[in-house]
């Protein structure tokens, strides 16, 4: 197996003494995608401070490198983590540490049983799922987006479809934020807005059962989890 690179912050502390502290809990993320996402949650680690993560509590996105950069298909995320649980150099905590895996629903339309097996695939791990993709969270960012952007368009972006070389979600989210998401870094700056995100997301369907058919992001809710994590259990 390809080695995997991780990002995290926890090692840029003020002091040798903060130095030697251990996170009491670790959430590690997986991401279908090798840009937007990355650009994205690498902000997210960079901003803990300002999100008031607990102390003890780390985020760590785990990049795929060499061979398992093409490691997408939700399946296979999900087996993929599964290994990195048992790397020891990956220090993973079967007792506190959580696996995020973030894919997106969209290809499972039209099949919501295959949809189904890969939610029970997924075990204890945490699921961040999208539906029809991940431009769809990122759209949150923007004030007032639901009203005015995604509400007045449920039908066109549940179908999805091309328009010229770009789906319609994709389509959408480039036009109001004139970034093409798998190519521009900056992309990854919206997660300072991650409040505005995260109010708005409870306008869409945030449980992954009911992905299928429904607009879907429960992206932000994880986010809010960890930030809520009080590093007791």
């Amino acid at each position: 197996m390809a080695p995997i690179r991780t990002y995290t912050d926890w090692y840029k502390r003020p002091s040798d003494q903060e130095d030697q502290i251990e996170p009491y809990r670790k959430y590690f993320f997986i991401c279908e995608g090798s840009n937007t996402e990355v650009w994205y949650f690498k902000k997210l680690i960079d901003l803990r401070k300002q999100l008031r993560i607990h102390p003890l509590i780390d985020i760590r996105l785990m990049e795929k490198t060499e061979e398992d950069k093409t490691v997408s298909n939700p399946k296979a995320l999900i087996k993929f983590a599964e290994k990195q649980k048992g790397i020891p150099k990956n220090k993973f905590d079967q007792k506190h540490d959580k696996m995020v895996i973030v894919f997106d629903a969209d290809i499972y339309k039209g099949d919501p049983a295959k949809y189904n097996e890969i939610i029970k695939l997924g075990g204890d791990n945490l699921l961040a799922v999208t539906n029809p993709s991940f431009e769809l969270f990122l759209l949150l960012h923007y004030e007032n987006s639901y009203e005015e952007l995604i509400k007045p368009n449920v039908e066109e972006i549940l179908c999805n479809k091309k328009t010229g070389k770009r789906r319609y979600m994709a389509a959408l989210f480039t036009d109001k934020s004139g970034m093409n998401p798998k190519e521009n870094p900056a992309v990854g700056d919206l997660a300072e807005n991650i409040d505005i995100a995260t109010e708005q997301e409870k306008h869409l369907n945030q449980d992954i059962h009911k992905a299928m058919g429904n607009l879907t992001s429960n992206v932000a809710a994880i986010i809010q989890q960890i930030r809520d994590d009080k590093a007791l259990d």
